[in-house]
């Protein structure tokens, strides 16, 4: 519930904002300055309002703006409201250039009081949890979140910290799940380009017509069913860095296409007669031989000399073993955070599974079983019986377990998820209520154990 303070020297007016307010917030008095700071001090507040003529010497609202700068001076991030005299809209103006948020005059309108205060704090919430998530990409795709400290990766850091603090191309070579992408917003969120966007594109995604109006754009009219002008890739990543993954699946016309804009530094829309500068940095990434693709035929060396100035070589995770306890516990205590779970640790006995495992799918593979086990997991310790390896589980005789018995948790788990849900009705709420688990974390069970709704009987 959202915190207010009404700030008024008039009981009477203090009462009647109360009594229209005290159903929706929290509500806080205060009848001068002392009690308004003391107030602002030691509580939670949200939003002030503010009657500007607060008791003052000078019989008029510049106490209240004194005031009204101080409150903004020390919190910043409280919203505050004025209260003026009627049709005082001058001094109204005055308090907004000196932080007021909005204003209302005398004789007060309550409902209307009701709904710009909605909006105000409304307006305030979603600006506080954008600013979190973009805290938390900002910080997903620092250096941090590339963890390892194998003789391989030591050497991969050196040269993405390198590539960083440069604007030249960079080409980022390994297999599927080696983490290029992530290291590609690494780079972008270090560089000096990291206030401007960062743009991806998977080239074996799009068949060759449709990557190049994504990358170009096109104008009104270029081709049928072009109603409007649409900006490319190109075009949206001015100034920032655009990342293209699987180049080495780009047919030769394509490719020509790209060398003309990294040598000329321009291109067209399709459908358009006038160069657009391109202004961004490239960072491409491959899992293919380009060598050999050169060799063949399939690929433009011309080109490949262009993208091959910093080259950054991500090895599998099979080839740094050393690096999967460090992975396993980043995973870990991610999705406790994410689904608000307290799992201490990964057994010595699960962690021997993990060691043992070859790892086709690499670091994302990792963390997807991580991932998994966090959500199934029923106790403070991840166990042998939480980790499931699919077909990929290739373990000591020593150490392995059953399958199957793995297997049959997983299933009846998902018979109890199931039960819990048809007799709440599929109401999640009341299912994780039954089941004694956070909503979250049911939520993610039912996506991973594919839960649904039509399986009723």
């Amino acid at each position: 519930m959202h915190c207010i303070l009404i700030v008024d020297n008039d009981k009477r007016q203090r009462k009647q904002i109360h009594l229209a307010l005290k159903q929706y917030y929290e509500l806080f008095e205060a009848a001068n300055r002392l009690e308004t700071l003391q107030i602002v001090n030691e509580n939670p507040i949200d939003l002030v309002l503010l009657d500007l003529g607060v008791p003052s010497k000078e019989k008029n609202a510049e106490e209240g703006m004194r005031l009204l700068r101080e409150i903004k001076r020390l919190h910043s991030e409280i919203l505050v409201m004025v209260i003026s005299a009627h049709d005082d809209r001058k001094t109204c103006l005055e308090a907004i250039k000196h932080g007021a948020h909005d204003y209302f005059t005398k004789p007060l309108d309550l409902e209307e009081m009701k709904v710009v205060l909605k909006r105000a704090l409304y307006t305030k919430s979603l600006e506080q949890e954008t600013g979190r998530l973009q805290g938390e990409l900002e910080n997903r795709y620092t250096f941090a979140n590339i963890v390892g400290n194998s003789k391989e990766m030591r050497k991969a850091f050196k040269l993405i910290m390198k590539a960083a603090l440069s604007d030249c191309p960079v080409l980022l070579r390994g297999e599927s799940g080696t983490g290029k992408e992530l290291v590609a917003r690494a780079i972008h969120h270090s560089s000096l380009r990291k206030e401007k966007p960062f743009v991806p594109v998977n080239c074996a995604a799009l068949a060759e017509a449709l990557l190049e109006t994504e990358l170009f754009g096109h104008e009104k009219g270029a081709f049928t069913g072009a109603a409007t002008r649409k900006p490319g890739k190109f075009e949206i990543a001015s100034g920032g860095t655009i990342f293209m993954d699987e180049i080495g699946d780009m047919s030769l016309p394509m490719q020509a296409m790209i060398l003309r804009v990294v040598q000329e530094q321009s291109f067209e829309r399709a459908g358009g007669i006038k160069p657009m500068r391109a202004d961004f940095r490239l960072i491409t990434a491959t899992k293919k031989d380009l060598e050999n693709l050169i060799a063949k035929g399939f690929f433009r060396e011309d080109l490949y000399h262009r993208l091959n100035v910093v080259t950054i070589s991500l090895p599998p995770l099979r080839q740094r073993k050393k690096d999967i306890p460090l992975l396993a516990d980043h995973f870990l205590k991610r999705y406790n955070r994410l689904d608000d779970r307290k799992i201490k640790t990964i057994s010595a006995e699960a962690m021997d599974l993990l060691m043992d495992c070859q790892w086709s799918g690499n670091v994302r593979e990792l963390e997807n079983v991580i991932e998994r086990a966090v959500v199934l997991s029923n106790s403070h310790v991840i166990l042998p019986d939480d980790i499931f390896l699919g077909s990929n589980e290739k373990t000591l005789d020593s150490k392995s377990i059953s399958s199957a018995r793995a297997l049959s948790l997983v299933e009846g788990e998902k018979a109890l998820i199931q039960r819990a849900l048809e007799s709440a009705h599929w109401n999640r709420t009341k299912a994780a209520k039954l089941l004694g688990i956070h909503r979250n974390t049911l939520r993610r069970k039912i996506r991973y154990l594919k839960v649904d709704q039509e399986q009723e009987k």
